[in-house]
């Protein structure tokens, strides 16, 4: 390998590290639990409306009567 190519490749990887600081100081900084930040995902979601309809239904059609 030549000194050209191994100098590429140390750039390389020295941008991929600094990526990925960023992003750790990112998540760090959020501080906000992992459940709030997927609160509200499903919104006017049919498939998820439908899902929880479906449940709803099982559920009490497993209810004594």
């Amino acid at each position: 390998m030549s000194q050209t190519e191994i100098e590429k490749r140390l750039s390389d990887l020295e941008k991929e590290v600094a990526v990925l600081k960023q992003k750790i100081q990112k998540e760090e900084n959020e501080k906000i639990p992992w459940w709030k930040q997927r609160m509200g995902i499903f919104a006017d979601d049919p498939a998820h409306e439908e899902a929880m309809r479906l449940g709803r239904e099982y559920r009490v059609s497993q209810r004594e009567k």
